[in-house]
């Protein structure tokens, strides 16, 4: 009873506003405005934070509206339209108290202020206190606990309409010992002496879920509590409070009734885990932040009880010292407090931190920190030799020049052990690629282009090697040296170009000068001589001269050949030094007949059917193996005794026709053919006779 008896001592009874109506015959017209001039609301600290609501300010605009239009002068208090205001922004009340206008505007537009303080003092009145005659009544039970009267009309009140007061809400603590029930208030109609009144409450943690925490008895008004209250659960119950007259119906208007329930150290903090786990890189320096421990306290955050401390309780090893690492109090972030992490001495601390509440001398619980120190970039790469000398053969592209392995301290496998190379000096013409081996600790320089003695037989290579990631400190960058000799090669002579074209007459005359074609040695030190020879020749066409490489023509060559593809004729010509080991260059000779009127054209159809009565032309087609200016349009004559019977007419296209009416039977029809330049073929075609008609050729047998 200790608990509820002090907050019955510490709380000042609830006021109410009324009706600023007076009872006359004719009743003055309401006026828009505040309900006091000035509202004084009591906090319970100096630090208010963010979201905290410090009271409730009443406007009427004679409208019956409940809501209205509000703004505070000071920012960062923000005025709900049902006149709430809370903290936009911590504040804190460095002389105990504030005071700040808060506006209002009517139905009309016209501004309306009034004044609200927010005062940290004891004994400071809880209720706004009016100027405009309304009073609110103040009631001392006998059982000593705090009364609540519904709101009554004072006779000196002006004309105002009847408004909701703001009456602050009651602390209570949770985890009370009891005996239960526990009383909590009185709630009193002004009319209990005129008639008979019934109490009621309605609302979650009265009516509703969660039912009977609060019950009141009927006759009396009094308010009690069924059961120890668990904020962490509830942090606050809204009732309305309901006085019903016996036989009379509703007496009172009803009235809110907020119970709050105020925090004790019911828990201690929890680590959201038992074990964390954080990197440090070995020589970071103080103040370097690594990792991070968290620890959730269910108490009331705007509290000491749910406000959480961490400290580190021990360090293990305690190497090079024991305050090798220091934790943020507030945020549990874990820095480096002293020089000197070493991972190939220390590669592993654990730390046991501790969380409490109350600033760190309240309740507490601990958890463990594994720190892994991780390498450095501290060691450079070092080549095992400094210097190499290679013999690379000429020509050869992707060939393996040297493998250049090196050394690496730090941890194995890792970007600050893993090397890459480059070569810094001569390769400027971009002959040489260097490449890491998969074992990451050589590296290895192949030809990217092809090496030519007769033009540079030695190269000078400057290699350096490093990590994939820098150096943690300032080190020196190791090199390496590699002489590259260029081995000569016996290199086959080359043709220019490597492919010649040449257009003649395809009736050019046998033993004609074609062309010549010559290749070059590039071995120019050795003084080596070259001989040529057909190395292709499918139509059996050429000669090539074995000491110049001029190629004759060696048989009568023709366009119409079937080894002529696309117009071109295609040979190799070989052309071989006289080397030990004899080395052979290849040329290719690309040769495009131009067309000679050289065949006549012939007639695609050996046999033709035609009816016997009413025959139908039949158009002829034609082949000329010439090209298209010695080619068609062609023109056909029927030769000898086939003029007798059948003729030919040009309409377009060549048409064959039956002219005479012949018997049922097989006739040849000589037709001589000429292409556009009068060569001429002659030809025959079985012209075959049916018993039939027209188009619907029928042979009968």
């Amino acid at each position: 009873m200790g608990s509820i008896r002090s907050l019955r001592l510490g709380a000042i009874l609830a006021l109410v506003q009324v009706l600023a109506s007076v009872s006359c015959e004719e009743a003055p017209l309401c006026q828009p405005g505040f309900t006091s001039d000035h509202f004084i609301f009591k906090v319970d600290r100096r630090h208010l934070l963010k979201g905290r609501i410090v009271g409730k300010v009443t406007f009427d605009d004679c409208t019956g509206r409940k809501r209205a239009l509000f703004n505070s002068e000071d920012s960062r208090f923000k005025v709900d339209s049902d006149g709430t205001i809370k903290l936009k922004r911590a504040v804190t009340l460095h002389e105990g108290h504030k005071s700040f206008a808060v506006h209002a505007w009517d139905s009309n537009g016209k501004k309306l202020s009034t004044r609200v303080t927010l005062e940290n003092k004891l004994g400071t009145s809880h209720h706004h206190h009016p100027t405009d005659g309304v009073t609110p009544t103040q009631v001392e039970s006998s059982s000593d606990v705090p009364v609540l009267v519904f709101p009554q009309l004072s006779s000196g009140a002006l004309s105002r309409q009847k408004r909701d007061w703001v009456i602050p809400p009651f602390n209570m603590p949770e985890n009370a010992k009891g005996p239960f029930p526990q009383r909590v208030v009185q709630i009193k109609s002004s009319n209990a002496k005129e008639v008979q009144i019934l109490y009621s409450i309605t609302g979650p943690g009265a009516s509703e879920p969660p039912e009977g925490v609060f019950t009141i008895d009927r006759n009396s008004g009094i308010v009690y509590v069924t059961q120890p209250l668990d904020r962490e659960a509830q942090d606050q119950y809204v009732l309305m409070a309901h006085a019903i007259a016996v036989g009379g119906g509703k007496a009172e208007d009803p009235m809110e009734l907020i119970i709050t329930v105020s925090d004790q150290n019911d828990n201690k903090p929890e680590f959201i885990k038992d074990t964390f786990l954080g990197n440090a890189t070995e020589g970071s320096q103080p103040g370097a932040q690594f990792m991070k421990v968290l620890a959730i306290d269910k108490d009331d955050p705007e509290t000491y009880n749910g406000e959480v401390v961490y400290s580190i309780v021990s360090q293990d090893p305690k190497l090079p010292n024991d305050n090798m690492f220091m934790i943020n109090s507030q945020t549990g972030a874990i820095s480096v407090a002293s020089p000197g992490l070493d991972r190939e001495k220390y590669p592993e601390y654990k730390l046991i931190i501790q969380a409490a509440d109350t600033q760190g001398q309240g309740l507490s619980t601990t958890c463990t920190a594994v720190i892994t120190v991780t390498d450095s970039n501290d060691n450079a790469p070092q080549f095992v030799k400094d210097s190499y000398a290679v013999s690379v053969p000429e020509n050869e592209v992707g060939y393996e020049v040297v493998k250049l392995p090196v050394t690496d301290d730090d941890e194995p496998h890792t970007p600050a052990w893993n090397t890459k190379y480059t070569i810094i000096k001569g390769n400027e013409g971009g002959f040489f690629n260097v490449s890491t081996a998969p074992n990451k600790l050589e590296g290895i320089i192949t030809t990217a282009k092809a090496l030519d003695f007769e033009g540079n037989d030695k190269y000078t290579l400057l290699v350096t090697v490093e990590n994939d990631v820098p150096f943690a400190t300032r080190l020196p960058t190791a090199t390496a040296t590699v002489i590259v000799n260029v081995v000569d090669v016996n290199e086959a002579p080359v043709f220019n170009p490597r492919e010649k074209s040449v257009v003649i007459s395809e009736n050019i005359p046998v033993n004609s000068e074609l062309t010549t074609y010559a290749a070059k040695d590039p071995d120019t030190a050795r003084m080596q001589t070259v001989w040529y020879r057909v190395g292709s020749d499918p139509a059996g066409w050429l000669n090539v001269s074995k000491d110049t490489g001029l190629i004759r023509v060696k048989s009568p060559m023709d366009r119409e050949s079937k080894f002529m593809k696309d117009g071109v004729y295609k040979a190799l010509i070989l052309a071989i030094d006289n080397d030990e080991v004899p080395a052979t260059g290849t040329g290719t000779l690309l040769i495009r007949l131009e067309d000679v009127n050289d065949n006549a054209p012939t007639i695609d159809q050996r046999e033709i059917t035609f009816c016997s009565e009413d025959p139908q032309p039949v158009q002829l087609s034609f082949t000329d193996r010439d090209g298209p200016g010695n080619a068609g349009p062609f023109r056909v004559e029927v030769r000898g005794c086939s003029r007798n019977d059948w003729t030919v007419e040009t309409t377009p296209g060549v048409h064959l026709t039956l002219k005479s009416k012949l018997e049922q039977d097989e006739y040849p029809i000589v037709l001589r053919v000429y292409d556009t330049g009068d060569k001429f073929q002659d030809s025959v075609v079985l012209g075959k006779v049916c018993d039939c008609k027209g188009r619907d050729v029928t042979c009968q047998t």
